[in-house]
């Protein structure tokens, strides 16, 4: 993934980012409890929009200020395109539905895009202090450890992941997550449904499992992993095979010995 502006640019603005980020994660850290909050529904939105309200507001204005002229994109569950520039992707609770239910796979990501390519990212874990971070050019680090995907080449060895981007899909969607997850069993080794989607694809650049794919095109779960895949040497397409960037429909990162057999299988199914 390539920048206009010089790598050393974006890399220092790197740490002030990362501070942000881990400023942001210590506010949903002191909101977690082991514990699930909320019984109905409209109980559980609430605890959802109350974590997001808490981090935004201590995120927002430090990501602005550190790149002046950048943009905020607003729904964090939107897709396609967004208009040329460069913009803030933010997820402030990735993994929302985790944290309010007492579980611990969730996390705090900001990535910059520019002109719908991401260009840097942090995804921090509060309750490990793991901070994931990548520079379009400068490769992609956890905590200081450089990270490199899976070198596998045989998918029946592989241990793959996928999941829906948020609530509501329609029905086409969940039956070709359906269909999909069927198809990879079939020629896979694991599969493993879980959400949110940056929480798989970090494991896919740390190279712990080796294939992610999405029939969706929601911009906030995806940015920060495809970037983090990407410099870590995957391959990240839509399930055309084609590069991906946020006008993507749907999306594949992957080991490279393994992403055209991913591809096979999971094309005739997007």
């Amino acid at each position: 993934m390539s920048t206009a502006m010089p790598f050393a640019t974006d890399a220092t603005l790197l740490s002030e980012v990362t501070a942000a980020v881990k400023t942001a994660g210590a506010t949903l850290r002191d909101r977690y409890t082991p514990h699930a909050r909320g019984v109905s529904l409209d109980e559980v939105v609430a605890e959802i929009h109350a974590n997001d309200d808490a981090v935004l507001d201590v995120l927002r204005e430090p990501l602005l200020r550190s790149r002046p002229g950048s943009q905020w994109a607003e729904d964090e569950l939107a897709g396609g395109a967004l208009p040329p520039g460069e913009w803030w992707i933010v997820d402030p609770a990735e993994g929302n539905i985790n944290h309010v239910h007492g579980m611990e796979d969730w996390a705090v990501t900001a990535t910059l895009v520019r002109d719908n390519l991401p260009v840097l990212t942090v995804v921090h874990l509060p309750l490990t202090g793991d901070t994931y971070t990548a520079v379009a050019g400068g490769g992609a680090h956890l905590n200081d450890r450089p990270l490199k995907v899976s070198g596998k080449t045989d998918l029946g060895a592989a241990l793959t992941g996928t999941g829906q981007a948020r609530p509501g899909e329609d029905e086409r969607t969940f039956r070709r997550i359906g269909d999909s997850v069927t198809a990879m069993l079939i020629n896979g080794l694991v599969v493993r449904v879980s959400v949110p989607a940056t929480m798989q694809l970090i494991h896919v650049a740390a190279g712990r499992t080796d294939a992610f794919w999405q029939f969706s095109d929601v911009r906030s779960g995806l940015v920060a992993g495809a970037l983090l895949v990407s410099e870590a040497g995957g391959t990240v397409t839509d399930l055309a095979g084609e590069p991906w960037s946020t006008a993507g429909r749907d999306f594949l990162a992957a080991a490279p010995g393994i992403h055209t057999a991913a591809l096979k299988v999971l094309a005739p199914i997007a």
